[in-house]
């Protein structure tokens, strides 16, 4: 099926993980994905991937926590393309469960930086050409972190802040072409979160989070988000806005 046929998509930490994954899937699904990450040989091999298997793709080097960054990369997608009709907030890195006690002023400052103050810095700006054009779906990566505070201090301050921007800009934009809706996945295995990195996590509090969920059910994985994150990129959604799915295979049940 060709649900995104020449809808223009953007997607943010396209490198890896579920960001990858979604722009392949976009791809396969007819949009023009435009990749954005900071590991040029990492997002140009993603790139590459897709134009050999047929789909468009367009590769931006950027940081967005960066500002500037994230309106030059919002810029040349209209350069090239002309709009912009869906944006994915995806980048973000992990915070090692580090609890409050134990959490430096300048690790929380990095974590929200690019997990919460990106999806400001990439929204702000894509709406400043989804709003005259009267469309356009914004779909943030939140995490049961935002949901359920069962995470590092700065990774679930983030990730509930990214869900209360979410419906903040559905609230504004409702009715007007314009939808704002999140993807709260559950633990999908990706590059953030391999045996090497969790063996870097504080492992007292990653304890006391992973006792509050049901760890024997199966993980979902990053097809299980990239579908997740289709349903609301795609026209099958056009009533849906404000909404927040949580997509974990029922481990916080």
């Amino acid at each position: 099926m060709d649900i995104l046929k020449g809808k223009i998509a953007i997607v943010t930490g396209a490198n890896s993980g579920i960001g990858e994954t979604t722009v392949k899937l976009f791809a396969r699904q007819g949009a023009n994905v435009v990749l954005t990450a900071r590991r040029e040989d990492k997002l140009q091999a993603v790139e590459n991937a897709i134009v050999t298997s047929g789909g468009s793709a367009l590769s931006i080097v950027g940081d967005v926590s960066v500002e500037a960054d994230c309106k030059r990369m919002v810029l040349k997608t209209i350069k090239v393309f002309g709009k912009i009709d869906i944006l994915v907030n995806n980048a973000g890195i992990v915070d090692k469960h580090i609890p409050i006690t134990r959490l430096s002023t300048q690790w929380y400052d990095e974590v929200i930086a690019i997990d919460q103050t990106s999806v400001f810095y990439m929204t702000r700006e894509a709406l400043k050409y989804m709003e005259p054009a009267r469309s356009g779906s914004i779909i943030n990566v939140s995490s049961i972190g935002g949901i359920r505070a069962n995470s590092g201090m700065a990774y679930s301050a983030a990730k509930a802040a990214v869900i209360a921007i979410t419906k903040n800009v559905a609230i504004q934009f409702a009715g007007k072409g314009i939808r704002s809706n999140a993807v709260c996945p559950g633990p999908t295995p990706t590059a953030l979160n391999t045996p090497d990195k969790i063996a870097t996590f504080d492992a007292e509090f990653s304890d006391i989070c992973n006792s509050h969920m049901n760890l024997s059910l199966p993980f979902p994985s990053t097809e299980d988000q990239a579908n997740a994150i289709l349903f609301f990129a795609s026209d099958k959604s056009s009533s849906v806005t404000g909404q927040i799915l949580t997509v974990d295979g029922g481990i916080t049940l």
